[in-house]
């Protein structure tokens, strides 16, 4: 064999090795779970891109199959930190049409979310508004940057603690366009002036602690013209859009994805 032939296939050998390494480093990390990539129609990668301070954040992104630009969606995870399941959602929002990705919002500051969900609520709860806030800042300028993208088309969804921060993001982005909240609380109505996005809100109809106010932020809203709608989901609990939670079995996950993704037809290009 000629020592051109024998590099090229050290190379290969090299680059699978590395591919299994990290598919193992994943799983190690609990980060694939149910997640099965041989089902995945679209292309997803792992990235990483610096904050304004020169922190690294890692997400997935997922890219839809179209000859033009898409418009794209962050999406936001729960309070466990960035699992198995948000890239799962990002490709459902790519098969959809629209660049999607989820950063990991623990990874500015401790690296990666850690393999417990326990250990992920722990350390979600010590990051401060402003920091979020500045890891979504650069997470938006990221997609702004991509090629594939449509500039400044973009929207958000986030999931419980997500949910909250997809709300609150919308007043303090006035570029943002779109923002599904699921299942989270709104921040401090003194902020909703701030809102130029149209918001859709997802709602489990046993969720009293977040549903308790609904009624008042939907007239605070209205008063300063916010468009907002809401749907709330019978036989369903907080966080009933992941497998394992009171109504993920039922009907109601995928009506709320149809007007999830009718919202995103409205609002975004």
């Amino acid at each position: 064999m000629r020592k051109g032939s024998i590099s090229t296939v050290m190379v290969a050998i090299s680059g699978l090795v590395a591919g299994v390494g990290a598919m193992l480093a994943l799983r190690s990390h609990g980060r694939l779970g149910g997640y099965d990539p041989s089902q995945v129609t679209t292309h997803g990668e792992w990235v990483k891109f610096a904050n304004a301070t020169g922190d690294s954040i890692r997400a997935y992104v997922a890219y839809p199959e179209r000859k033009d630009k898409a418009p794209a969606v962050i999406v936001i995870h729960e309070i466990f930190g960035l699992t198995d399941w948000e890239p799962t959602v990002a490709d459902r929002l790519a098969g959809a049409g629209y660049v999607a990705i989820v950063p990991d919002l623990l990874s500015s500051r401790f690296g990666m979310t850690p393999a417990t969900t326990d250990s992920g609520r722990k350390l979600t709860g010590v990051l401060v508004p402003a920091a979020v806030t500045a890891d979504l800042d650069a997470t938006y300028a990221y997609l702004n940057s991509l090629p594939a993208v449509k500039k400044d088309d973009v929207g958000t969804i986030g999931f419980c603690w997500g949910g909250a921060q997809s709300f609150r993001y919308a007043t303090t982005n006035p570029r943002l366009k779109a923002a599904v909240i699921c299942y989270g609380s709104a921040p401090d109505s003194t902020a909703f002036p701030g809102i130029k996005a149209k918001l859709l809100g997802v709602y489990g109809e046993e969720d009293a602690r977040i549903n308790a106010t609904i009624s008042s932020v939907d007239r605070q809203l209205k008063a300063e013209k916010v468009s907002y709608r809401y749907d709330i989901y019978a036989g369903t609990g907080h966080g009933f859009l992941k497998p394992g939670r009171k109504g993920s079995d039922t009907p109601a996950v995928e009506q709320a994805w149809q007007k999830i993704l009718g919202f995103y037809k409205e609002t975004l290009k």
